[in-house]
């Protein structure tokens, strides 16, 4: 971890006043108005759940919010950290639920956000394991407003080992060697490829869909359709999400079960 970040379980008024400030910040809400209110989180966290914080120095960086579920299993309802210190925080958490007998950590994130899913299943080691369409409804915060609410739930496996944070996977080579485009983007380019063995399907996400929806809604709302056409389609086929390259690349995989 970087000289002088910490991360520590929140539990006092005012430290979940200033998690509920930042995460108003993160979404670009009134902090009036936050997506998760101090008072919801005090409640949580009375109840059970845990609020990690993350810190550089005294200066609060980040946050997310975990509850433990049934079958051993916990839920992470939100986590936003200055980039470099989500895996902190997320390794805090881990710690945590297994420290209460959890086995795997489930989550949703906006399957669009490239770099999330790259945090997500190359540097956790998560998988994608169930699409779901349009999640929340119609979202009114200055991240998500004007788009459908599409989320991609992934399961982490807390008994894995911890891959190395700087892991580079076989995600990284060339997506264009793998086989032939199956469906077009809306930008023109390839949108999806399937091998020839049938075990790989390659789903390209734009570079920056937070910018992109900003710019042009409807755009970013074609892209949404397309890319759910994709994970729909080959979720009920088995296929799993395993792998993100670094230019914007998932990779679906076939599970043995479905094989």
């Amino acid at each position: 971890m970087t000289t002088g970040v910490t991360v520590r379980r929140v539990h006092d008024v005012a430290g979940l006043a200033a998690v509920a400030d930042h995460f108003s910040d993160v979404w670009h809400t009134p902090r009036t108005a936050p997506p998760y209110p101090a008072e919801v989180l005090h409640s949580l966290v009375h109840a059970g759940g845990a609020v990690h914080a993350v810190y550089d120095g005294q200066r609060l960086a980040g946050a997310a919010v975990a509850v433990l579920g049934a079958e051993r299993s916990a839920y992470s309802l939100v986590a936003a950290a200055e980039r470099g210190l989500g895996y902190a925080v997320k390794q805090a958490q881990r710690d945590w639920a297994v420290g209460l007998g959890a086995r795997t950590m489930r989550w949703t994130f906006d399957p669009l956000v490239g770099r999330n899913a790259r945090f997500n299943l190359v540097k956790l080691g998560a998988v994608g394991t169930e699409y779901l369409v349009d999640f929340y409804g119609a979202m009114t915060d200055g991240v998500n407003d004007g788009d459908e609410s599409d989320r991609l739930t992934v399961t982490w496996d807390l008994t894995a080992p911890r891959p190395p944070y700087d892991t580079d996977t076989d995600t990284d080579t060339d997506t264009d060697a793998h086989g032939p485009v199956t469906r077009t983007a809306p930008d023109g380019g390839p949108l999806a490829r399937r091998d020839l063995a049938d075990r790989y399907v390659w789903c390209r996400v734009p570079g920056d869909i937070v910018k992109l929806r900003a710019a042009d809604p409807a755009l970013a709302l074609r892209w949404r359709h397309a890319v759910r056409e994709v994970f729909l389609e080959a979720f009920a086929e088995g296929f799993r999400a395993t792998g993100m390259s670094r230019d914007g690349w998932y990779t679906l995989t076939r599970t043995e079960a479905a094989a």
